[in-house]
Protein backbone atom coordinates (compact mmCIF):
# COMPACT_ATOMS: atom_id res chain seq x y z
CA UNK A 1 0.00 0.00 0.00
CA UNK A 2 1.07 3.49 -0.79
CA UNK A 3 0.55 6.87 1.23
CA UNK A 4 0.26 10.01 -0.90
CA UNK A 5 2.55 12.99 0.52
CA UNK A 6 1.46 15.42 -1.98
CA UNK A 7 2.99 17.17 -4.70
CA UNK A 8 2.28 13.62 -7.22
CA UNK A 9 4.30 11.51 -4.69
CA UNK A 10 3.73 8.91 -2.97
CA UNK A 11 5.76 6.28 -0.84
CA UNK A 12 5.05 2.75 0.47
CA UNK A 13 3.64 2.84 3.97
CA UNK A 14 5.68 0.04 4.67
CA UNK A 15 8.78 2.57 4.53
CA UNK A 16 7.47 4.71 6.51
CA UNK A 17 9.47 5.23 10.10
CA UNK A 18 7.87 8.66 10.98
CA UNK A 19 5.63 11.58 9.71
CA UNK A 20 6.81 14.70 11.53
CA UNK A 21 5.22 18.35 12.15
CA UNK A 22 8.07 20.66 10.88
CA UNK A 23 6.81 23.79 13.59
CA UNK A 24 7.38 21.41 16.20
CA UNK A 25 10.55 19.43 15.60
CA UNK A 26 12.62 21.98 13.98
CA UNK A 27 13.06 24.05 16.85
CA UNK A 28 15.35 21.55 18.20
CA UNK A 29 19.02 21.41 17.46
CA UNK A 30 19.22 17.77 17.46
CA UNK A 31 16.74 17.74 14.34
CA UNK A 32 18.55 20.92 12.31
CA UNK A 33 21.61 18.86 12.93
CA UNK A 34 19.64 15.65 11.46
CA UNK A 35 18.07 17.84 8.33
CA UNK A 36 21.44 19.23 7.60
CA UNK A 37 23.55 15.81 7.59
CA UNK A 38 20.34 14.69 5.15
CA UNK A 39 21.08 17.48 2.83
CA UNK A 40 24.49 16.64 2.38
CA UNK A 41 24.16 13.23 1.75
CA UNK A 42 20.89 14.17 -0.74
CA UNK A 43 18.76 12.26 1.23
CA UNK A 44 16.19 14.83 1.24
CA UNK A 45 13.19 15.15 -1.26
CA UNK A 46 11.92 18.96 -1.26
CA UNK A 47 8.35 20.01 -2.13
CA UNK A 48 7.44 22.97 -4.26
CA UNK A 49 5.98 24.69 -1.50
CA UNK A 50 6.54 25.91 1.86
CA UNK A 51 6.92 22.35 3.82
CA UNK A 52 4.49 21.39 6.80
CA UNK A 53 5.74 18.22 7.45
CA UNK A 54 8.07 15.82 6.76
CA UNK A 55 8.35 11.52 6.51
CA UNK A 56 11.23 9.40 7.30
CA UNK A 57 11.41 6.65 5.53
CA UNK A 58 13.83 3.71 5.17
CA UNK A 59 13.79 1.32 1.95
CA UNK A 60 16.38 -0.58 0.34
CA UNK A 61 18.94 0.23 2.59
CA UNK A 62 18.24 4.20 1.71
CA UNK A 63 17.20 6.41 3.84
CA UNK A 64 15.25 9.59 2.22
CA UNK A 65 13.35 12.61 4.10
CA UNK A 66 10.51 13.63 1.40
CA UNK A 67 8.94 17.20 2.63
CA UNK A 68 5.38 17.65 2.13
CA UNK A 69 3.13 20.62 2.31
CA UNK A 70 0.27 18.41 4.04
CA UNK A 71 0.00 18.44 8.10
CA UNK A 72 1.55 15.55 9.78
CA UNK A 73 -2.33 14.97 11.36
CA UNK A 74 -3.43 14.61 6.98
CA UNK A 75 -0.56 12.44 6.93
CA UNK A 76 -1.19 9.98 9.83
CA UNK A 77 -5.17 9.73 9.12
CA UNK A 78 -4.17 8.74 5.05
CA UNK A 79 -1.53 5.88 6.72
CA UNK A 80 -4.72 4.72 8.69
Amino acid sequence: MYLSIGNDMAVRSSSVLGIFDMDNTTTSKRTRDFFDKAKQEGQVVPCDDLPKSFVLTAEYGFTRVYLSTLTAATLEKRLK
